[in-house]
Formats: C-alpha cells, sequence, structure tokens
C-alpha cells in the first residue's frame, strides 16, 4: 500500500470570508451575500448547465431537486423556481454565456471565482450525499468561471481536513505542507460556516474512525456552540454515516461472505492510503509472472484519487491466462508468422480459417483460459453492480478504470447496473482500456443513464492479440478494443492509443503512459515503465488536453482529474498507422 502525498498547489493569499461580528457568530455562506441578481445568474447557470449536462428523461428528477434546494439555499423567492426548473428542463441555454459574464462582473466573484465553487460544494455536500451528477456539474462550472480544477481537489481535500485533525510525519515537504495549511486557514473556516447554517445547523462530516464529539468540540470555537453540537448530534452522525458508509472502513471492509456463483474470490485492495470524497477503483486485467504477478503492480502511478482501490478477482484464472498470453506471444515472434499476420490482421475479425496455420496450431493454448475468465470477468463485472448499487462505498462518485478483462468486468458492471432503477449519480467517470467487448454503439446507449461523466474507451487498432483471442468468443465484428465506439454523445471519448501501445501486453507495461494519453493523472516523478525518478530528471509537465473547440458547440466537462476532459462529440478518425509489431 502506499501513502500519495500530492505536490503543494498553493492558493492565493487573500481574504475569502468576513471575520465573524462575535465570537461564534457566523456569516452565512459567501453565496447569499452576492446581490439578489447574481445569485439568479449563479442558479440559471446552474440550471442551464443540468440540461445540457444531464438532457436524458431518467436525471429530470435529479436536476429538478437540485435547483429546488438550490433556489432555497440562495434565499431567491419562490417566484423564480419556475423559471430555474425551465433552465434544467433545457429551455434558456443560449443565455449561458450571458450568465457567466454576469458572475464575473460581481465585485465579490471578480478577483475570486472560486467563492462559487466553494458554495456550490457545500450545497452538493450538504445532504451526505455526493452524487456523481452534482461532481461533473461542479467539475462543469470550475471550468466555465476559468477556475484552474486543481483548486476544486484542493477544496475537496480541506473540507476533510478541515473536520479531522491531521498528523503528518516531518520530511522535506513538512515546511511546504505546513504553508499549504496556513494558506487553507480561511477555506475551512467559508466551508464550515457555510456547511452549519444549513438545516437548523446540521453539519456534515466523516466517520472513518473519527469521532464525532472530539470534532464537534474543536469546531467550536469557528462555527458557534449550536453548530458545533450539531456534528454530534443524532442527525449530524446519520449524515456522517450516509457520505462514507456506515463501516467507515471504505471498499475494504467488504468481505465476500460465501462464494457467489461462480465467483471465488472478490476483494478490495486499498492502493493508496487516505480518505476523499470520490474514490477510484482499478481492475486489472490478468496477472503474470515477475513484476506484474499482483494486482496493484499496473496501477502503481495511478494519482487520480487520494483513495483508490484494485480489485482482486480470480487470481488463479487470470494468472493461467496471464501465462498463455506470453506464451503464445513469445512462441510466434518469428518473421514468417510476422508477415502473414500483417496482412490478415489488416481487414479486421475475420473468419478463422484465414488465420495463419501456425498461430491456428497453438490456439488451443489460449482458447481455454481466455473462454474461462470471459465468462467469469462478466459474473464478476455483475456482482461489483450489485456492491456499488448496495452503497459499500458510501454515497461518493466512483471512478472505474481496467484494462484488457478488467474493462471487460467494467463493461457488465455497467449493464448490470443500467438494468436498475436507482442507478444514476453513482458513477462519475469509467475508462476501458484494450476492451474485449462488442463496440457497436447499440450496447453502449444504456450507460449514459448510469456515468454522469466520461466514458473513455481506449483502443489500439494494431493490438492482433487481442484479435486473435477475440475470434472465437463473438461473431461481432466491432470489438471496442480495437476502433471506436461511435456513440455520439457528449460523455463518450475515444483515444487511439496505438502510438502508445505496440501489443496487449503493453497495456499493464505502459499504463502510465495510457493514463496520461486520456487524461487521467499520474503520480509525478513516474516515467513510462513506472520506475521512480531522481528528483532532478523529473520530466516537463505533460500538456492537458485541449477542451473541445467552442465553434462546435460541445460542453465543456472534465472529470475530477485536472489534466482531462471529454470531447462533446467524436472527432476525425486519425488515419491507420502502420501494423505495430509486439517485440
Amino acid at each position: 500500500m502506499a501513502t500519495w502525498n500530492r505536490p503543494c498547489q498553493k492558493l492565493p493569499q487573500r481574504p475569502l470570508v468576513a471575520e465573524p461580528t462575535a465570537e461564534g457568530e457566523p456569516h452565512l455562506p459567501m453565496g447569499r451575500e452576492l446581490t439578489e441578481a447574481n445569485r439568479f445568474a449563479y442558479a440559471a447557470l446552474c440550471g442551464i448547465s443540468l440540461s445540457q449536462l444531464f438532457p436524458e428523461p431518467e436525471h429530470s428528477p435529479f436536476c429538478t431537486e437540485f435547483m429546488v434546494g438550490l433556489v432555497k439555499w440562495l434565499e431567491l423567492s419562490e417566484a423564480v423556481l419556475p423559471t430555474m426548473t425551465a433552465f434544467a428542463s433545457g429551455l434558456g441555454g443560449e443565455g449561458a454565456d450571458v450568465f457567466v459574464q454576469i458572475l464575473l462582473k460581481d465585485p465579490i466573484l471578480k478577483d475570486d471565482p472560486t467563492v462559487i465553487i466553494q458554495d456550490l460544494l457545500s450545497v452538493s455536500l450538504k445532504d451526505g450525499h455526493y452524487d456523481a451528477r452534482a461532481r461533473v456539474l461542479v467539475c462543469h462550472m470550475t471550468s466555465l468561471l476559468q477556475v484552474p480544477l486543481e483548486e476544486l481537489d484542493v477544496l475537496e481535500e480541506t473540507f476533510l481536513e478541515s473536520l479531522k485533525e491531521i498528523k503528518e510525519e516531518e520530511s522535506e515537504m513538512a515546511e511546504a505542507s505546513r504553508k499549504k495549511k496556513e494558506n487553507r486557514r480561511k477555506w475551512k473556516r467559508y466551508l464550515l460556516i457555510g456547511l452549519a447554517t444549513v438545516g437548523g445547523g446540521t453539519v456534515i462530516g466523516v466517520t472513518g474512525g473519527l469521532a464525532a464529539p472530539l470534532v464537534a468540540a474543536g469546531a467550536a470555537t469557528i462555527i458557534g456552540s449550536a453548530g458545533a453540537a450539531a456534528l454530534g448530534s443524532a442527525a449530524g452522525i446519520a449524515i456522517m454515516t450516509s457520505l462514507f458508509g456506515a463501516a467507515g472502513a471504505g471498499l475494504t471492509g467488504y468481505k465476500m461472505k460465501k462464494r457467489v456463483g461462480a465467483i471465488e474470490e472478490f476483494t478490495f485492495l486499498p492502493l493508496t492510503e487516505g480518505r476523499q470524497l470520490h474514490i477510484t477503483i482499478a481492475i486489472t486485467g490478468w496477472l503474470a509472472s515477475g513484476k506484474y504477478r499482483t494486482f496493484s503492480a499496473p496501477w502503481a502511478a495511478l494519482a487520480h484519487s487520494r483513495e483508490q482501490y484494485c480489485l482482486a478477482w480470480e487470481a488463479k484464472y487470470l494468472m493461467e491466462l496471464g501465462n498463455a498470453l506470453e506464451t503464445i506471444l513469445s512462441g510466434l515472434a518469428n518473421m514468417v508468422a510476422q508477415e502473414a499476420l500483417k496482412y490478415t490482421v489488416l481487414s479486421g475479425i475475420v473468419a478463422a480459417l484465414t488465420w495463419p496455420a501456425s498461430l491456428l496450431s497453438v490456439a488451443n493454448v489460449i482458447d481455454n483460459p481466455w473462454g474461462v475468465c470471459l465468462h467469469r470477468s462478466a459474473e464478476v463485472g455483475k456482482h461489483l453492480a450489485h456492491i456499488l448499487l448496495s452503497r459499500q462505498q458510501g454515497r461518493r462518485p466512483v471512478t472505474l478504470i481496467g484494462f484488457s478483462l478488467g474493462a471487460r468486468v467494467i463493461y457488465f458492471c455497467l449493464q448490470e447496473m443500467a438494468q436498475e432503477k436507482d442507478c444514476q449519480g453513482i458513477i462519475e467517470d469509467v475508462v476501458l482500456l484494450g476492451a474485449p467487448v462488442e463496440g457497436e454503439a447499440k450496447h453502449w446507449e444504456p450507460f449514459r443513464k448510469v456515468v454522469s461523466g466520461r466514458i473513455i474507451n481506449g483502443y489500439c487498432r494494431g493490438d492482433w492479440l487481442l484479435s486473435f483471442v477475440y475470434r472465437t468468443s463473438s461473431v461481432q465484428l466491432r470489438v471496442a478494443g480495437l476502433q471506436p465506439v461511435l456513440l455520439q454523445d457528449r460523455r463518450v471519448e475515444n483515444v487511439d492509443l496505438t502510438s502508445v501501445v505496440s501489443g496487449h501486453l503493453d497495456y499493464a507495461k505502459q499504463m502510465d503512459a495510457i493514463l496520461k494519453a486520456v487524461g487521467i493523472r499520474t503520480k509525478p516523478g513516474w516515467d513510462e515503465k513506472g520506475l521512480l525518478l531522481a528528483p532532478g530528471c523529473l520530466p516537463p509537465e505533460e500538456p492537458r488536453q485541449a477542451a473541445a473547440a467552442a465553434s462546435s458547440g460541445d460542453i465543456p466537462h472534465h472529470s475530477g482529474c485536472p489534466s482531462g476532459g471529454p470531447r462533446g462529440s467524436l472527432g476525425p478518425e486519425a488515419p491507420t498507422p502502420p501494423l505495430p509489431w509486439p517485440q
């Protein structure tokens, strides 16, 4: 298990809230200190954004409920509620830019538009339920107001730090960390004051070993005795439990009590230490000898959240599969097979008779373990769906990332969730890399109501091994791991990894470079081989992926990671590069 220390992100030195007028007397949330016209613009912009982000009918109740709560939070007149719900239903979208300009001219927001993000985060968390759609909205508003997305991560971490004691060991980063805490002090005060004034003083907090009375005692000097008492109240504890789950131990607290169908192994292993308001689950596609014999090995550089897990599933069968993949690859690395495959794979998935005889002669090495793992990955995906639907992770957004059969687990997880009524608001983003699943858009259509943020399909056109092993399992001519998924939806982002991945086994070996390519944050100081670099040899920061062109009308949306965002529609297909051959 690794402890991830994010690089210090210094916040501007600026007063965010006025000092309390008297000891223990809290000010109103900053959003309420805006003029009535600007509070209207703030709410209207949220309504328009919700209609653009979630136009599907199944998301309509959430959008309406969110706007009702926001109008009440901002103390706007109930007379504006029909207008706001109309915005949330898709009317008046052309006015978004106008409302942005109005807000940015406000005296309070002119030099500090982050105030809106702070306030919107408080609104999203006030009921102890951080809906994935709310987080996507917060990220979207962050982009519209030109606030760096790194600051949202800092706000979320600050929110947790403000409710618990942080104990850090002395290190070379201790001084920088102390300065960061000093810069956050007023941010903490804002969050506590804002949340303390909602719903009769009920304040949200965290569990995970945190004693509510202790926190209440420490917060009394900031939010006053009434707000502090709420922290220790039954209502406050109930809200805390809702957010982080009753166990308070994250997904590591889940244990499969007995065998579920054909599943023999299903366990969450922590990749990092810490708690976060959004979590990430990484799913490995096979195991192999040497460095990649563990589930966590490919994810050493992953830094999407402070709270990350990898799913350990069916290790015995995944090890057999990994050994078979390596055997078939090493046994065919000769010039005869190379030349034959170059002409064969270019035509896509074709009948088995067109494959070279030298390749078919060793097919029995891979067919059985591949078939077994195909079946079990589907069952594991369905079981994962029910774990997430039962809120074992609490009420927080979840991002799923997987490669090969791990991506297939995610595919069947989404497929299973889509059949349930209460599937919305759980999954924020999903990343499927080299997925051995159907690539027809109709099979991905139901995922629109499950995934709130991005649906990333990372594929490699020259992945002949995936093409070969998938030949007997499906008659589909389109495979997601080999080509784009042509679903016209702002969520779907196809990423051609042909320049990064030279073969199917590279999905484990090149994970750091792959994550950067799809816009998922990685730990600083890791090169493409997953080796920790010396401090003086750090590579220059990867450029962020450009957002969709404004002229295209696409919606600017970013995931929780600050380095990526989806394209609202599929761009032109890149020319097919020469077929690479794995060495």
